[in-house]
C-alpha cells in the first residue's frame, strides 16, 4: 500500500500543476493544451482562467489562436463546451462520441427522435453546416424540410451530438462576440479526426489533475472503463493512497509540494475545470458547497480552498461574497487580487 496523501498534499500538487500557486510566462496555447482543455460554457471564462494562469496573458493572446484556427470551442468532456488546441479537438472528440451518442437515445429529446435513423440526419446536416456555417436551431430548420414531422429544435439538438461541431468566431472573443455558429472541426481545421491513444488521455490527464483515482479520470473526461488503461501503465506510474483509503495514480517526476505550502488569492471563472475534474472534489472545495460551481458562479481560492464567490456589478467593479469569515490579512489578499482583474478588464 503506498503513502497516504492528506487533502492539503492533494490540493497543492493540484494547484501547482493547474498553475495557480505562480503566474507562468508560457503561452496562452501551451498553457491549454497543459490544462488538457479549459470550460467554455462561458464565452469568456477562458480569458479570466488563462489571466489567472500567465504574467502576462492578454486577451487577444487567446483571440489570435482563435480566429486563426490554432484553437477551437468544441463539445467534449462531459458533453460540455471546452476550449483546446486544434491537434486536442481533433484527437480527443472521438473518444467522447460513444457518450455524446448514448445522450441522443436518452436525453430530454429521446421521445420526439425515435424513429429517425441519425446517421442520415448526421449526414444531412454535415452538408448544411460545412456548406454555410450556422447555428444548430438554423440547420434544424432546414432538416425539417427533409423530417416535416420533426421539430427543427429536437433535429439541430441531434445534430449538436451527431457532429463534431465548432463554434467559430466571432462567437468566444474577448472584445466582440456573437451566436454559436457552428460548422465542423474537420471542415474548420481541414484535417480528420485522429482518436489519440487513451494511455496518453490519462497520462496527461494526470500531469494536469493528479494524483488521482480512476473513478476521478472518469469524471473529468465521461469516458468508462478507464481502469484498463491504468493498469495497462501502472508499470509507468506511481500510486499512493487517499485518507479515505483510495488508490491514487500519478507520474513519478510530477510535482507534489509540501502540504504546507502558502498558495495566493485567485479568482476563478465559471465551471473552472479544477472545481469539475475529480469525482471527489474535496481537495478544493468542500461538499456542502458544490452548488456555487452547479451555479455556476466564479470562484475564489484562498490557501487553495474555495472560500467565496466573485462577480462583476453593472458599474464593472468586483465584488465579493464571502462563504467563510476571513481573517483580515486574507480579505485584503482577495481585495488586491480583485483589484488586479478589474484593471486587466478596463
Amino acid at each position: 500500500m503506498g503513502t497516504t496523501l492528506s487533502q492539503d498534499a492533494l490540493n497543492r500538487a493540484l494547484i501547482e500543476r493547474q498553475m495557480l500557486r505562480e503566474r507562468a510566462d508560457g503561452s496562452a496555447l501551451a498553457t491549454i493544451e497543459h490544462l488538457f482543455g479549459m470550460q467554455a460554457q462561458e464565452p469568456k471564462s477562458p480569458y479570466v482562467g488563462l489571466w489567472s494562469r500567465l504574467r502576462n496573458f492578454q486577451p487577444h493572446d487567446l483571440e489570435e489562436l482563435l480566429v486563426d484556427r490554432q484553437a477551437v470551442r468544441i463539445l467534449l468532456m462531459r458533453g460540455t463546451i471546452h476550449l483546446v488546441s486544434a491537434d486536442d479537438a481533433l484527437g480527443l472528440r472521438p473518444h467522447t462520441q460513444l457518450k455524446l451518442d448514448r445522450e441522443v437515445i436518452s436525453g430530454p429529446f429521446a421521445k420526439r427522435l425515435q424513429g429517425l435513423d441519425f446517421d442520415e440526419v448526421a449526414e444531412a446536416g454535415r452538408k448544411i453546416v460545412e456548406d454555410t456555417p450556422m447555428g444548430t436551431a438554423d440547420a434544424g430548420k432546414l432538416l425539417q424540410q427533409r423530417w416535416p414531422d420533426r421539430e427543427h429544435t429536437v433535429l439541430g439538438n441531434a445534430l449538436r451530438n451527431k457532429l463534431p461541431l465548432v463554434q467559430i468566431p466571432p462567437r468566444g472573443l474577448w472584445h466582440r462576440s456573437g451566436r454559436a455558429i457552428c460548422t465542423t472541426v474537420e471542415h474548420w481545421l481541414d484535417r480528420p479526426q485522429q482518436a489519440m491513444p487513451r494511455e496518453e488521455i490519462v497520462l496527461r490527464y494526470l500531469k494536469a489533475f493528479g494524483p488521482s483515482t480512476v473513478m476521478d479520470a472518469q469524471q473529468w473526461s465521461g469516458l468508462t472503463r478507464l481502469g484498463e488503461v491504468f493498469e495497462k501503465l501502472r508499470p509507468e506510474l506511481v500510486t499512493f493512497r487517499s485518507e479515505a483509503g483510495k488508490e491514487l495514480f500519478d507520474l513519478p517526476d510530477a510535482p507534489r509540494p509540501d502540504p504546507e505550502t502558502p498558495l495566493p488569492a485567485r479568482l476563478l471563472p465559471e465551471f473552472d475545470n479544477i472545481l469539475l475534474a475529480h469525482a471527489d472534489r474535496r481537495r478544493v472545495i468542500a461538499d456542502d458547497r458544490l452548488g456555487v460551481v452547479v451555479g455556476g458562479k466564479p470562484t475564489v481560492l484562498v490557501d487553495g480552498y474555495v472560500v467565496a464567490t466573485w462577480s462583476i456589478t453593472k458599474e464593472r467593479t468586483i465584488t465579493v461574497d464571502y462563504l467563510d469569515k476571513l481573517p483580515r490579512s486574507r480579505q485584503k489578499a482577495v481585495a488586491e487580487e480583485c483589484d488586479h482583474l478589474q484593471d486587466w478588464i478596463g
